[in-house]
């Protein structure tokens, strides 16, 4: 907390600090841990507390980088976090140990408390330049932005548009589907990899398969989701991956299955249809019992070969 002898010398110890649009009038000063309050619009999500950023803390002797703070608008003296949550949540742990060499943290301190839109654009900014914005961030800031100001605001402070926004919320509403990996950080990976592969291909049959075999472990390479682009045009090894004894190796195995079972052209894409037919397992059948819109496309495609049938008589 700063005296009142300190409060008549911020006037003439303001710095400007460019953040993209925004400009910041700020002042560098200590702090109380407990003078020093979390931003409860924090973008970030997931656990904050890390040993390894405490070993840094203590081999440095207290916070390297200042914390970026405001005036607190609605309790005195007090100041709310813009950025560096983690090192505050780390530093007050070192405190709660019994370490009360890093209570006084480094601070700089904006002239104002800031709309709800700048804090944010600050933080986006901080975080855009640093490594891992683009390794983990993106996704899921996007997301939070979202719920905090909704599509078209959050589109605007990312600087994206709204359908490049749709895609990055996609692809994190998909990583919390990933349930059982061994470092949870790692599931925006496993999304992004299945979102590489076409929309065209990615229905919810497969969305569904892939997410129950990475949780299953029965795929334990990301990667490995990038043979999907070749399995799932394949009617036959499509067919044995959405099965439930099917993997992505053993589908693998069945590219070109029904080329090789019948003659080129017309022969083999009805091998290929009858191999597909026949790789649906029956539980799968049974949920489609009653299927108005399949038996629809089956009344359609029994027409066409019995059109087919008396052609070729």
């Amino acid at each position: 907390m700063t005296s009142a002898a300190e409060d008549r010398n911020v006037v003439v110890n303001l710095q400007e600090r460019r953040l993209d649009r925004t400009v910041l009038r700020t002042y560098r000063t200590r702090a109380d841990i407990e003078d020093i309050v979390p931003n409860e619009k924090q973008p970030r999500l997931g656990p904050k507390i890390d040993e390894e950023l405490q070993r840094q803390i203590e081999a440095n002797g207290g916070l390297f980088e200042p914390l970026l703070v405001e005036p607190h608008p609605h309790l005195p003296r007090k100041f709310r976090i813009i950025d560096g949550d983690r090192r505050w949540t780390n530093s007050k742990v070192l405190v709660e140990q019994g370490k009360e060499e890093y209570r006084q943290v480094p601070v700089e301190v904006t002239d104002r408390t800031l709309s709800d839109e700048d804090r944010l654009r600050v933080w986006i900014y901080i975080h855009r330049q640093r490594k891992e914005w683009d390794a983990k961030e993106k996704e899921m800031v996007a997301y939070s932005l979202v719920d905090l100001v909704g599509r078209a605001s959050a589109a605007n402070i990312l600087g994206i548009t709204v359908r490049e926004l749709d895609k990055l919320v996609e692809v994190f509403d998909l990583s919390e589907k990933f349930t059982s990996l061994r470092d949870p950080g790692a599931a925006i990976t496993w999304a992004r990899e299945l979102m590489g592969v076409s929309k065209k291909l990615l229905t919810p049959s497969v969305v569904e398969a892939v997410v129950r075999k990475v949780n299953q472990k029965r795929i334990t390479n990301s990667k490995d989701l990038r043979k999907l682009r070749a399995i799932l045009p394949d009617p036959v090894a499509k067919a044995h991956f959405l099965a439930d004894a099917g993997d992505l190796e053993s589908a693998a195995l069945r590219l070109g299955t029904a080329k090789k079972k019948g003659d080129d052209g017309l022969s083999g894409e009805l091998d290929a249809v009858v191999e597909a037919v026949r790789a649906v397992p029956w539980t799968t059948l049974q949920e489609l019992k009653g299927d108005a819109d399949l038996l629809k496309k089956i009344e359609a495609a029994e027409s066409m070969l019995h059109s087919l049938r008396k052609a070729l008589s």
